[in-house]
């Protein structure tokens, strides 16, 4: 572990020096992270790929995380990998809601399905990819999943119906508005006597005696 942080930390001047304007970065629990705009995404990724001080040549995985309080809310991370350093690096691109980042596919051809997952989870729009369409979840699905803002419940359940012979969807009806629950409030058990509960033994009398 102590190797690798040596390793990065002799990387970091080379690869501000390399960036220059278009990000900056910084060593923090021995993690290499480079922030991005989404503007020079391209150029970023471009650079640790090809620069021969980094070769940042692998892209391991494409993914965000949702912040609804921030003004822009989603923070799309790469993480790519030098075979050649045997290091890795985080590269984050902060957007809002409306924000359009430029697709990575020209850099690396396999992050057509991983945009395509973060759109679908998140509704990320990168702008200039060849298929950008939902990958995970079924045809015709209403918002993105993995948003703070999306329902547990979601909106619409998928069943079998016996009298149409088919699958169909239909809004999600709940006994309980699990949506807006007061997760503070005292557990309430039912009240009422279900069948049987007459076979039942009384409860022994508080009172006492002997």
């Amino acid at each position: 572990m102590t190797a690798s942080i040596d390793k990065l930390q002799e990387i970091v001047a080379p690869l501000g020096a390399a960036l220059g304007a278009h990000a900056t970065c910084e060593l923090k629990r021995g993690n290499l992270i480079v922030f991005a705009k989404p503007e020079s995404i391209i150029k970023v990724l471009t650079t640790l790929r090809d620069d021969p001080r980094l070769t940042f040549d692998q892209l391991i995985d494409i993914t965000a995380a949702d912040y609804p309080e921030r003004a822009e809310r989603f923070e799309v991370v790469y993480f790519l990998l030098s075979m050649k350093q045997n290091l890795r690096v985080m590269v984050k691109v902060l957007t809002g809601e409306e924000g359009v980042i430029p697709t990575a596919c020209g850099v690396w051809p396999s992050a057509n399905w991983l945009e395509r997952e973060v759109w679908d989870m998140y509704g990320v729009y990168f702008s200039d990819h060849p298929d950008l369409r939902r990958i995970l979840t079924d045809y015709g699905f209403e918002g993105h999943p993995l948003r703070k803002d999306f329902p547990l419940t979601g909106y619409v359940e998928v069943r079998y119906d016996e009298d149409q012979k088919r699958v169909i969807y239909e809004p999600v009806k709940l006994a309980q508005d699990f949506r807006r629950f007061d997760f503070l409030s005292p557990w309430e058990g039912i009240q009422k006597i279900l069948p049987g509960d007459e076979k039942a033994p009384p409860p022994p009398s508080k009172q006492g005696g002997t």
